[in-house]
């Protein structure tokens, strides 16, 4: 007798359903993807540059939680994440540095224990990035945080402009340094209608040259053997070479900025003497208007107080550290998104496609 074939209930098979709506079409787009955004960070002004970065990708902010304890304690609890999912983790440096590194070393172990395939980290200004020098024999507390992230369990990191772009060896993964220069230029072709940084826009250059005097601690490098001794009993055989500090100029200006346009530029402003400083020298040369243009603005302590008194015209930074409060106090200051570069890192690396193209407007120096 022929077997006959039993098929299941049709409403184990349910016919295709189009979403209902933009939100739901987000939701498959980034479920058929095979990605999810989430924001390490629970204050409102961190989450701002994930949702931007969800927007342009045409996904989902996935759903997280990151609340804090009576006892000071951080815990992260996420309900969306997938085995066998990519999970981009957004994270903005807070004014609360160390919490912000706690909720993101947090969210990344959660999602490692959730059997998440890769972990991407997108930390658009890296903390600690000044301190990746040994000084006076101490830590290299750059290095003790990439080895916290690698254990946390993420894979990849997307980051912009280090303050040294040695840090990348301090990784034993991939890591983009992407830049922010061609915002900051496109803002200066559209907004001041100057062309762009010196060589490449084909303008002169008026060199600041010279420093603020520095403090003892900043003179002293461990690295440095022997260190300078001062007042110190040496035996009677043994002489050893006293090592000076070196000495730093002051500010002067090399070049003719009578009656032009100033552009002062660096990747980190944060005490603004320096640049209130130079500012002063170029308005006694004769320049026009002084601008200030910075990757990562994070204008801490009195710096908009500082720049609103100042010579000063405006202070260009982007949106890599939250300054929304900074922007209230102080009208000179002003945002450049660049939330583009950062989601279309995320597609190349996500799709396995060429990064090259992201750089290709970059010069070696850069």
């Amino acid at each position: 007798m022929p077997r006959k074939l039993l098929l299941p209930h049709r409403a184990v098979f349910p016919p295709f359903r189009a979403p209902r709506g933009p939100h739901e079409a987000l939701a498959m787009n980034a479920a058929r993807s095979g990605y999810r955004v989430f924001s390490a960070n629970s204050t409102a002004a961190c989450t701002e540059l994930a949702k931007r970065i969800t927007e342009r990708l045409g996904a989902e902010l996935g759903k997280s939680v990151v609340y804090q304890e009576t006892n000071g304690g951080k815990r992260s609890l996420h309900c969306s994440a997938r085995t066998g999912k990519i999970p981009n983790i957004s994270s903005e440096s807070s004014r609360d540095v160390n919490t912000a590194v706690m909720e993101l070393l947090i969210m990344a172990y959660a999602l490692k224990t959730s059997c998440a395939r890769n972990i991407i980290g997108v930390i658009p200004y890296f903390p600690y990035s000044k301190q990746s020098k040994m000084r006076k024999r101490g830590s290299i507390v750059c290095k003790l945080l990439a080895s916290m992230l690698a254990k946390a369990g993420l894979t990849h990191i997307i980051t912009m402009d280090l303050h040294q772009k040695e840090i990348q060896g301090f990784f034993s993964f991939p890591v983009d340094n992407l830049r922010a220069s061609p915002f900051l230029i496109q803002y200066i072709q559209e907004e001041v209608r100057a062309q762009s940084y010196a060589e490449r826009l084909r303008l002169g250059l008026a060199v600041i040259h010279g420093e603020a005097q520095c403090t003892e601690q900043d003179m002293d490098d461990g690295r440095h053997s022997p260190p300078m001794v001062k007042n110190a009993t040496v035996h009677p055989g043994l002489e050893l070479p006293l090592m000076m500090a070196k000495e730093k100029p002051p500010i002067t200006v090399v070049g003719d900025v009578g009656g032009r346009i100033a552009i002062i530029v660096d990747d980190i402003i944060d005490d603004v003497e320096s640049f209130v400083a130079a500012a002063e020298i170029l308005k006694e040369r004769g320049a026009y208007k002084i601008f200030v243009m910075a990757t990562h603005g994070l204008l801490s302590a009195d710096a908009p107080r500082l720049i609103e008194e100042s010579s000063i015209d405006e202070v260009v930074v982007t949106n890599t550290v939250p300054h929304e409060v900074q922007k209230l106090q102080c009208p000179k200051i002003k945002t450049v998104d660049i939330s583009l570069i950062l989601s279309e890192a995320i597609r190349r690396i996500h799709n396995g496609e060429s990064m090259a193209y992201l750089f290709r407007n970059i010069t070696v120096d850069d």
